[in-house]
C-alpha cells in the first residue's frame, strides 16, 4: 500500500513558476513508478509526467515539456514537480500517482493522492 500526499499547489501568475510534492508512505514506494497527472474544472484527467523507479527515465506531455521537471528522491519517499513558465492553460488540480508501469492508461494506475490545486492567473 501507498498512500499519497500532495503540497505546494497555489496562485501563481503567468510566468511564474511553483514547485509541487508529493509524500508517500509505506514501504514500497521505491517499487513503483510515479506520476503526475493533472484536471481542470470539465475536462478528463490527464497525464502530465512521471518518472521510473530509478528516477533516471523521464515522460513528459507535449504540453509541459521543456517547462516541467519530475524528480523523485527515494530516500525521503518523495516526488517533486517543477514548474516554470506557467501558463492559465495548466490551470488545474494536480495529482499524485503511483503505479507499476507509467506506460499504463491513466485508468490503471494504483494510487492517487487527493490532489493539489494549481491555478495561473493572465
Amino acid at each position: 500500500q501507498v498512500q499519497l500526499v500532495e503540497s505546494g499547489g497555489g496562485l501563481v501568475q503567468a510566468g511564474g513558476s511553483l514547485r509541487l510534492s508529493c509524500a508517500a508512505s509505506g514501504r514500497a514506494f521505491s517499487r513503483y513508478a510515479m506520476g503526475w497527472f493533472r484536471q481542470a474544472p470539465g475536462k478528463e484527467r490527464q497525464f502530465v509526467a512521471a518518472v521510473t523507479l530509478s528516477g533516471i527515465i523521464t515522460y513528459y506531455s507535449d504540453s509541459v515539456k521543456g517547462r516541467f521537471t519530475i524528480s523523485r528522491d527515494n530516500a525521503k519517499n518523495m516526488v517533486y514537480l517543477q514548474m516554470r513558465s506557467l501558463k492559465p492553460e495548466d490551470t488545474a488540480v494536480y495529482y499524485c500517482a503511483g503505479a507499476a508501469d507509467p506506460g499504463v492508461p491513466v485508468r490503471n494506475w494504483d494510487y492517487w493522492g487527493q490532489g493539489t490545486q494549481v491555478t495561473v492567473s493572465s
